[in-house]
């Protein structure tokens, strides 16, 4: 899947990506094609660029998310980190499932809420394989478990060389409700996998209580 990171402002390390996605599919199948990525003009500023800011959610686990534009409709695991400090990524036997990062807020919640999923697995293109292709200001919902729905605006959509991933402007504390969605992307070789990942920057712009 994907999301890489060398260090991290929480307590501890939230090494995201080390190899969350390892291009599965295209080293079995021997695929050309990379999955889409975003646009210069994507690009995210930090600030939000449709739709209102509201009032943040008490905590609650999210279970389904949904992406109309990309036809996402997955539900969520819990994901936690290793021993080493790495984000474990969703389990690769489901190719529609989603995770969010339980060590951190819950969507919806005050602060950055991550969420991450494969962008392939052995059986081909999984959940987020076209991730890169958001663009600002489409919208996403995602339901949780005390039965409200969060809506989010997408602010901008970015690649980034594992190498070089910009930890702060993608995990720091918020003062509003956002949310971050991962996976791997950039460009790819059989003995490295992909070399980068998609980061989606989203705020919290509508909320629907149960």
């Amino acid at each position: 899947m994907g999301g890489q990171q060398t260090r991290s402002p929480w307590p501890g390390t939230l090494a995201a990506g080390t190899a969350l996605v390892l291009g599965a599919w295209m080293v079995q199948h021997g695929g050309t094609g990379l999955p889409p990525g975003p646009g210069a003009d994507q690009a995210f500023d930090g600030r939000a660029v449709a739709g209102p800011v509201v009032p943040p959610l008490p905590r609650s686990e999210p279970t389904r998310l949904r992406i109309p534009a990309i036809g996402v409709d997955a539900p969520f695991t819990p994901l936690d980190l290793d021993a080493g400090g790495t984000l474990r990524p969703p389990p690769d036997d489901d190719r529609n499932l989603a995770g969010w990062y339980r060590g951190g807020a819950t969507p919806g919640q005050r602060g950055a809420s991550i969420v991450a999923g494969h962008v392939d697995t052995l059986d081909g293109p999984a959940v987020f394989y076209r991730l890169g292709t958001l663009h600002k200001g489409d919208q996403l919902e995602i339901a949780r478990a005390d039965r409200s729905t969060a809506y989010f605006a997408v602010d901008g959509v970015e690649v980034y060389p594992k190498k070089d991933f910009p930890d702060r402007k993608v995990y720091d504390p918020t003062g509003d409700a956002q949310l971050r969605l991962i996976t791997c992307g950039g460009g790819f070789t059989r003995e490295n996998g992909y070399d980068g990942n998609v980061v989606v920057y989203a705020h919290l712009i509508r909320t629907l209580r149960g």
